[in-house]
C-alpha cells in the first residue's frame, strides 16, 4: 500500500493558529505533518500565508471557506486562497437556516457551479465536508450528503469525507470513502469515544478503524489524508496533534 502524505486542520490548533501562527507552523512542520487545511487567515494578508508556508515546508493543502463568504465575495475569496496555493477549497458547514429543506439550501445548489467555476480559473478543485445533519434523508429516501453529490458531476463538486460524522451517524466511513472512488481527493481522519454526544480524541484512542481507514484512502485515489480534532478533553491541542501524526506514522508506512 502506497503511503498518503498527512495535512492538520488548523481549525483543530486554532486558538494557537490565532495567538501566533508562524511559531504555531513551525510546531506543526517539526511534528512531521506534510501539510496544511486552512481555516481562516489568522488575521494575516494571503501573500504573508503564502510565503511562511513555503519558507516552513508546508503544502497550503486546502482550506475551509464559509459559504457565505463564498456567496458574499466569490472572485475575491477565492482569489485570495489561490494566492496562498490552495489546490482545493472545501464548503465545511452549513447552518440551520442554509440547510435541507430550507430556500437557502436551494439558492446554494444553484450556486454552486458558478462557486465551482471561480475555483476552476486557478485550478481550484471545490469540495463539500460534511458533518452528521447531512444523514437525513429527502424526501426520495435518500442521504442529503448522497443527494448532493448525485446532483452534480465530480468535475464540478468532489467529496471531503470527514469519518468520525459518518460513524457518528451509523454508517460505515471506510465503506463510504470507496463509494466516492476517485471523487475523495481529501479525507478527513478524526476520532472519538463513540458516547453521545460526540467526544473527539487523538487518532488510535477512539472507535475508528484508522488502519481500514487508511487502506480504503489509498485505494479510492485519495492524495491527503487530513487530522482533524474540533474539541480537545484530555490533551492539549498540540499534544493531540502529535499524539494523531505518531500513531498514523506507525500505523501507515506504506511500501517497504
Amino acid at each position: 500500500m502506497s503511503k498518503l502524505p498527512i495535512g492538520l486542520q488548523v481549525f483543530s490548533i486554532r486558538k494557537e493558529a490565532e495567538a501566533d501562527f508562524v511559531q504555531t507552523m513551525r510546531k506543526v512542520k517539526s511534528m512531521g505533518y506534510d501539510g496544511v487545511e486552512l481555516a481562516g487567515l489568522y488575521g494575516h494578508a494571503p501573500e504573508k500565508i503564502r510565503d511562511c508556508l513555503k519558507e516552513i515546508g508546508l503544502n497550503p493543502i486546502s482550506a475551509h471557506v464559509p459559504y457565505d463568504q463564498l456567496k458574499s465575495d466569490l472572485p475575491g475569496t477565492v482569489a485570495a486562497y489561490a494566492c496562498i496555493g490552495c489546490k482545493y477549497i472545501a464548503i465545511p458547514y452549513l447552518t440551520e437556516e442554509e440547510r435541507y429543506g430550507t430556500k437557502a439550501y436551494s439558492e446554494m445548489l444553484d450556486n454552486i457551479p458558478e462557486i465551482a467555476g471561480e475555483c476552476g480559473k486557478y485550478d481550484i478543485t471545490l469540495l463539500y465536508h460534511n458533518h452528521d445533519f447531512e444523514f437525513q434523508k429527502t424526501e426520495e429516501g435518500m442521504y442529503v450528503l448522497d443527494a448532493l453529490y448525485q446532483a452534480f458531476p465530480r468535475e464540478v463538486l468532489q467529496t471531503e469525507i470527514d469519518t468520525c460524522w459518518v460513524k457518528a451517524s451509523g454508517e460505515d466511513p471506510a465503506a463510504y470513502i470507496r463509494k466516492y472512488k476517485n471523487r475523495c481527493p481529501v479525507v478527513h481522519l478524526k476520532d472519538f469515544t463513540g458516547t453521545k454526544p460526540v467526544e473527539f480524541t487523538a487518532l488510535g484512542q477512539g472507535v475508528q478503524d484508522v488502519q481500514g481507514l487508511l487502506t480504503a484512502a489509498v485505494e479510492s485515489g485519495a492524495e491527503w489524508v487530513i487530522v482533524e480534532q474540533d474539541e480537545h478533553l484530555l490533551n492539549s491541542p498540540m499534544e493531540d496533534m502529535r499524539l494523531s501524526i505518531e500513531y498514523l506514522e506507525d500505523h501507515h508506512k506504506g511500501e517497504e
